[in-house]
């Protein structure tokens, strides 16, 4: 159905600008899926969204170690220090949207140093139900914001 009134809209447009002579027509948006863009905290101070649902499936913005105060620094103690912090960040704005961290399917690793891989791992593990860890990707990254050792995204399913 959606595709039919799609074409509509197009005929319509087109047979319009013909009528005006405006030349070709510039093709309608077509119909945006079931999108939220998630601000479950006030209004974003960067250009993204810490989380957009689409349908039943919700991706989260990378999240690093940033404490909770006003500050918004990067928390101090090393990689295990930041990863907690990290997926305590993570876990709190699933929560906020209506997800949690049992229902995270696909995490993305990014460390400034992947010598703390078996560090960043200990404290990883402790967020998720063995054997059911979330299907995972990690990359080396040069340089993360705030300077951070780890940074998150993931990909969760809504409750």
């Amino acid at each position: 159905m959606r595709i039919y009134s799609a074409i509509l809209v197009l005929a319509a447009s087109a047979l319009g600008a013909c009528h005006r002579g405006a030349g070709p027509a510039t093709p309608a948006p077509a119909p945006a899926p079931d999108v939220a863009f998630l601000h479950p905290f006030g209004a974003p101070t960067r250009p993204f969204s810490p989380a957009v649902r689409v349908g039943n499936l919700i991706y989260l913005a990378g999240q690093i170690g940033t404490d909770a105060s006003a500050s918004g620094a990067v928390v101090s103690g090393g990689i295990a220090a930041e990863t907690k912090q990290t997926l305590d960040n993570i876990k709190r704005v699933l929560e906020s949207v209506g997800s949690s961290m049992d229902r995270v399917v696909k995490c993305t690793v990014f460390m400034a140093d992947m010598k703390e891989w078996d560090a960043m791992n200990a404290v990883y593990q402790t967020y998720f139900r063995a054997p059911n860890y979330p299907a995972r990707s990690a990359f080396g990254a040069n340089g993360l914001a705030l300077n951070a050792k780890v940074e998150i995204e993931c990909i969760a399913v809504a409750k």
